[in-house]
């Protein structure tokens, strides 16, 4: 008689374990075992536990295939799901791991897979796993279904169950701790504030010392140009190599901001100019405000590169049409005038940044590589089992968030652009993102980036795209020893034609490929998906409280029209443009929810749930996570050393996956 021994383990989150009845039945190459029930008491399937059990069929079932798990009511007790993360099998042929890693009902009939990677379905050549992998992709393409709608929409862009798969239980209890809070504090404080002190105590109590930093250096023109390069958004800010027509700067105007003898011409063409032009909000559609339509001019400013390294903004316009009701403004301009001239360029970044850079730019592109891979990817795949855990608690998080933040009801709603201009920025962003912008050393080399100092954003991540990319090529020349092996992967092709296709809508002027023919090709595309879903998403989103909670440092509703003419702004100009305190503290709340660290963060190169099986996969994520943790050393030497510390790409701060 065999013997099979089972070792189960129920995953570790909260109410993960169950009292009801589980069975489990094994398939192999030369029969099945009986139906079997694992355990007798109804403890035995607590949370956080392993506990081992026998089978014992009547003759040995030689290779094993799958492994079938069902579950049944204990007494009359109500449904109480259970969360299995794995179950390693030691039978006469070796150990086998069968990943689950998921919810499991009363009445379902759950076939698991082992842990070895299996590229395509021609792979499988017995009949029961053929069969068994073409009905789980065919209930995968049931269960996620695209319904038209490409991802620069607020609408979801897919349809699916949640209830099978995870959610995020210290996201949800403290997003609702935090809009409960902000509707009590939104009830008490829809004031007008009086002066400045009114802001800074909107951030006493920051948790962030560079928040802190931030609400005191705000007003300063070399703060104000570090933000574009290491701040929320570092992403679009560009050298100048001519200036735009419609940007009409003179060397009488900047001279006196130059280096000694030094011309705008001779500075340009030395590679010291740099620009941040906000041309995608030229008359964008923007929301009611009282009577009146609110205003988001499409600014453009100019930043020089001084001798003492520091990027030095030297003129604004805040139009895109020059006239003489559109002034350039300059340094040497009254206070009040200038500063409220950055105030708009930072307010129109601002919406860029949430609207294009970070919510479409990640959380969007995010939901095109996950809603395809769970259409197409069987789970014994190895992209299935590459990517995955890059791609946990995304579909829940965008949901949520087209709801709670960007829905018609959203606190972005009360932004300068409301709801439907909102949309049509995330339309016009999606118009312009390419392949090339999404590979972040493209992305550097074409904005002129390469050499600029300072630059801490473009230096560890381009550290860790190599990182990342080391990592999947060796994964990928594992399992694909040719080319031949991409060209005939059948699932691999349908993932990348569904992202071309449902996610890109066919477009190929964005450089997004529609198939693979090699492994070079497929290791680049895939390091983009992960350093997007990991470090990019990291660099955009985590220093949101840093930067965004000293309101005027990044105003994402300005309720006054930008200035026409120079000389007639005041400090009360300034604060009556500014958010009121109920709308400060609306943003606050927003961007308070998104910078949160949680408990059950899971960092880059973490990855509890053991889904590979076998010594290779296992001894390439270790030197994955080696590298990390090296670069993560070198960060933390380097900061030592800065006034401004910049943590955003340390492999300690970024998450696995986009969860918030």
């Amino acid at each position: 008689m065999a013997e099979y021994k089972l070792a189960v383990t129920t995953g570790s989150m909260k109410f993960a374990g169950t009292m009801d009845h589980i069975y489990a039945t094994l398939f192999g190459t030369e029969g099945q075992s009986e139906r079997t029930e694992l355990g007798k008491i109804a403890f035995d399937f607590l949370t956080d536990t392993t506990r081992t059990y026998t089978i014992k069929p009547k003759s040995s079932l030689g290779n094993l295939l799958l492994l079938q798990l069902e579950k049944d009511p204990f007494l009359f007790l109500p449904e109480n799901q259970w969360f299995c993360s794995k179950i390693v099998v030691t039978a006469p042929e070796g150990e086998l791991l069968f990943p689950c890693y998921r919810w499991i009902s009363r009445g379902e009939l759950v076939e698991l897979r082992g842990g070895r990677g299996s590229k395509k379905s021609f792979e499988d050549v017995h009949p029961m796993l053929i069969k068994h992998r073409e009905k789980d992709i065919m209930m995968r393409k049931n269960l996620y279904k695209w319904v038209g709608i490409c991802a620069a929409c607020l609408h979801n862009s897919f349809v699916y169950i949640m209830q099978k798969y995870i959610c995020r239980p210290a996201l949800l209890f403290k997003l609702s701790f935090y809009m409960y809070i902000f509707k009590v504090i939104l009830v008490i404080s829809n004031l007008k504030p009086k002066s400045v002190l009114a802001y800074q105590r909107m951030v006493k109590n920051s948790v962030s010392s560079l928040s802190e930093y931030v609400a005191e250096h705000w007003k300063d023109d070399d703060f104000f140009g570090y933000q574009f390069l290491n701040g929320t958004n570092p992403t679009v800010i560009k050298k100048c190599s001519k200036l735009p027509s419609n940007f009409p700067v003179t060397d009488e105007m900047v001279e006196p901001f130059l280096a000694a003898g030094c011309s705008l011409k001779k500075e340009i063409k030395k590679g010291n100019i740099f620009i941040c032009d906000n041309k995608i909000m030229d008359k964008i559609p923007t929301r009611m405000y009282g009577e009146e339509p609110l205003q988001m001019p499409a600014s453009m400013c100019l930043f020089y590169l001084n001798p003492e390294n520091k990027l030095m903004p030297i003129a604004i316009q805040l139009n895109q049409q020059p006239s003489e009701q559109n002034p350039i403004f300059l340094p040497s301009d009254s206070e009040p005038d200038w500063l409220l001239a950055k105030i708009f360029v930072r307010s129109a970044h601002a919406l860029e940044f949430e609207s294009v850079d970070h919510l479409l730019g990640t959380h969007f592109m995010a939901e095109i590589f996950t809603v395809a891979a769970l259409r197409n990817f069987h789970p014994v795949h190895p992209l299935y089992k590459l990517l995955i855990p890059h791609f946990e608690y995304t579909l829940h998080i965008n949901t949520l968030s087209r709801i709670i933040l960007f829905g018609p009801e959203g606190i972005l709603n009360t932004s300068t652009l409301g709801y439907e201009g909102t949309k049509e920025l995330v339309r016009r962003g999606f118009a312009q993102i390419t392949y090339s912008s999404l590979c972040l050393p493209d992305n550097i080399a074409a904005r002129g980036l390469e050499s600029i100092p300072n630059y801490y954003y473009r230096d560890d991540g381009l550290k860790l795209w190599n990182i990342i990319n080391s990592y999947v090529k060796k994964m990928m020349e594992h399992f694909y020893p040719s080319d031949a092996d991409v060209s005939k992967d059948a699932e691999l092709q349908g993932w990348i034609q569904e992202v071309f296709t449902h996610g890109f809508l066919g477009n190929k002027h964005s450089g997004i490929p529609s198939d693979f023919t090699n492994v070079k090709d497929l290791v680049k595309f895939l390091t983009m998906v992960i350093f997007t879903v990991t470090a990019q998403h990291a660099a955009l989103n985590n220093g949101q409280f840093d930067y965004l909670a000293w309101v005027l440092n990044g105003a994402l509703l300005l309720r006054k029209p930008p200035p026409t003419t120079k000389g007639q702004s005041s400090l009360e100009t300034i604060l009556e443009t500014a958010p009121n305190i109920g709308e400060t503290v609306k943003f606050a709340t927003l961007i308070l929810i998104l910078s949160e660290k949680y408990s059950d963060m899971v960092l880059l190169g973490a990855y509890p749930d053991e889904r590979f099986d076998g010594p290779e996969p296992k001894q390439i994520i270790q030197e994955f996570q080696a590298e990390l943790s090296c670069l993560s050393e070198a960060i933390q030497t380097r900061n030592a050393e800065l006034e401004i510390p910049y943590t955003y790409l340390n492999p300690t701060q970024i998450e696995n996956s986009i969860t918030i």
